[in-house]
This record gives structure tokens, sequence and C-alpha cells, in this order.
């Protein structure tokens, strides 16, 4: 069956973080058929070009009437941002009725619900356009408490935990899994937040729109039915924020909730303050593996983001993390994880239990 059709609306933003779900829809996979995206500062460019310089076929257009004057219309337009409590930015509004009054549905990641917005559900019931609130909490006779049953897994748990939030984790668990496959290691992906649900992953939950009190069993649920359904070698779980982030601390539920015996460490070591709060610095990294430890976990490697860093500073970087923990270093985005692969398959063929081994010495600059 076809994949239906969607645009992709980021506004003005495509080009910063606060587009990291249109980013990874763009990377890929998605639910949907791409077939342009929405944004003023980009417009006329190719959004895989703007994103990370490989083109894609996706063609960015200024806004709606543009894109209509070119293209077919699309059966979704997908808000493509993820903003800092999830409120819908104002200008965002005109362009949404306008493709409502066009017949195309919406689809939102946002903590603010479309379908709450008088005018937006007016619009939308005159055209017959659905409006798709991907972080609605399920009605709480649909929800699972945590049980135990994690306990008859037989995958090994790994988490992609990071230092700070918008880092990258739900990116580099597509990374990891495709470089399992590579070498026969079939890994499969828990995701636990809107974009992962966006990107058609069969198997996760919304972490951050679920209440507290059902937040391990719907993770647990979701691990429980990835095992069963795809009976995988691994299974790597999407991180959220950071364990000390104070807007929004997570991460011990995938370590408790989830047993998860392995972590991945995603860190960008040019960042010095928690995403959009100045003044509240990230702790060091030895410090949060420490920390792991703690919790009962171990720290199989280092993935880090290179926002913000030439290649000196790439190479200076890792060349300190892996000094101070004695672990391995890579850059998903820019080389892979293959120098991870031997930690993750002795972690895989162990249960998440033995030994980890010896660094791979790193690629050269």
């Amino acid at each position: 069956m076809p994949r239906p059709t969607a645009a992709l609306f980021t506004d003005a933003c495509f080009h910063t973080s606060d587009a990291k779900t249109a980013h990874g829809l763009v990377r890929g996979p998605s639910r949907y058929q791409l077939t342009a995206l929405l944004d003023r500062h980009s417009a006329g460019r190719d959004a895989g070009e703007v994103l990370d310089g490989r083109r894609r076929g996706i063609p960015v257009f200024a806004d709606l009437e543009a894109m209509l004057a070119a293209l077919p219309r699309p059966d979704y337009l997908v808000l493509g941002v993820a903003t800092h409590g999830g409120g819908l930015p104002a200008p965002m509004r005109a362009t949404l009725l306008a493709a409502l009054r066009h017949g195309i549905s919406l689809v939102s990641g946002l903590h603010t619900f479309l379908g709450d917005d008088p005018e937006l559900a007016a619009a939308a019931r005159a055209s017959g356009a659905q409006l798709v609130d991907v972080r609605r909490p399920r009605p709480a006779a649909e929800r699972h408490f945590w049980t135990g049953a994690i306990r008859t897994v037989r995958a090994p748990r790994l988490a992609v935990l990071g230092t700070d939030c918008a880092l990258g984790k739900r990116t580099t668990c597509h990374v990891v899994q495709a470089a399992c496959a590579a070498e026969g290691l079939r890994a499969a992906i828990v995701h636990t937040g809107q974009t992962g649900w966006l990107q058609g992953i069969p198997h996760g939950f919304v972490l951050d729109s679920t209440p507290n009190d059902f937040v391990c069993g719907e993770l647990e649920h979701a691990i429980v039915r990835c095992d069963l359904d795809l009976a995988p070698d691994l299974i790597l779980l999407e991180g959220q924020s950071a364990l000390r982030n104070p807007s929004g601390p997570c991460g011990a539920e995938l370590i408790l909730g989830g047993l998860a015996r392995g972590v991945l460490l995603q860190h960008a070591p040019a960042r010095r303050d928690y995403d959009g709060h100045p003044g509240f610095p990230i702790p060091p990294v030895a410090d949060e593996i420490d920390l792991l430890h703690r919790y009962g976990t171990r720290v199989l490697g280092l993935c880090l983001n290179h926002e913000g860093l030439d290649a000196t500073g790439r190479a200076a970087a890792r060349t300190a993390l892996e000094r101070d923990t004695g672990l391995p270093a890579v850059y998903p985005l820019l080389e892979g994880v293959d120098r991870l692969l031997p930690a993750l398959r002795q972690f895989a063929a162990t249960g998440g239990h033995g030994s980890v081994p010896a660094p791979a010495p790193p690629p050269p600059q």
C-alpha cells in the first residue's frame, strides 16, 4: 500500500535545532512520502542539501501557495518543529488554516493540541480534513502500568541517553541500527518521542505526554511487544532530555523500568549549558558516567554531536573525552559508529553482561 503524501512545515527555522522533527523525517525513515518542505529561509533549495549537503528530492517552497502551484496537493501537512514548551508559534496559524481550507490534513507533535483549537477544528470540519495530535495521551483504559514483565524479555536493552536534549539521540539509534545490520546483528528501536511515531517506528510511545504513573509501564509494554514481534539481538531505547536537565530530567525510566544494562552516551563537546537555559551548566561527562554506573548500568561508548566544532576542535574534543573516560568516542553523523561495534556485539552476545572490549584506535583525522 502506498504511503500517504505529506509536506513538512517549519516556517523559517529548518536550519535550526527547533526543526529537529523535520530533520528526522528528511533523514528518514518516514511514515509519509515527503513531497515538499515549506520554509521561507531555505526556499528554492533541496531540504536534504540544507540539512546535511545530501540532496533528497524534497524541494523547499516559501509558502503553501507556491507549493500548490508547483505540486499536487499532499494528503498531510506535518508541523516539523519542536518548540520549547511545545507551544504553537503564532506565525504558523495562518498557514495551518489555509492548508485545512485546501482539504489538507494536519499532523502535529506539539503539546498544544490542534484539535482543541476552535478555529482550526471548525476549518477541519468544513473541509473534511483531519487534525492528528501525536502527543495526545491515550485514554486511561488503554495505558499500561509496570508489571515486571520486562524480566521475560530475551533481547538486552541498550539506552541511547544524552547529557542534554536536542543532541541527536534518535538519529544515533538509526545509525547504530544500520551499522549493526551491516554486521549481521539485528537491532530494533523502541521510540519514546513524537518523531519516532512520525518515522513509522512500530514499537514505542510518547514519553513526555504520558502521565508519570504510566511511563515505565508504557515503556515496558513497548519493549515486550518489540521482543515478541521481532526477536531482535539487541533493543535500542531512544532517550529523552538528560538525567539532570532541570527543565525535564529523564533517562532513569529506561534504566530502571526498561532494565537497560548498557548505555551509549550522547554529548555535544562545544555545548556548555543546557539547551535554552544559560547559566545551568552541563556536568562533566565523566561525572555523568559515574552517575549512570550508580544506576546499575555501564556506558559502552560516547556518541558526539559535532555542533560548533571544526575538524581541529572535533579531534581535540575526542582525544580529551577518550582520555578522561577510557571509552571510544565517535561522531555518528560524520563517520558512523563502527568503532563501537565490538562492544555492541559483546553486549548482545552476553545478554547485557560481560566486560567491554578495549577501545579501537580513533580513525585518522
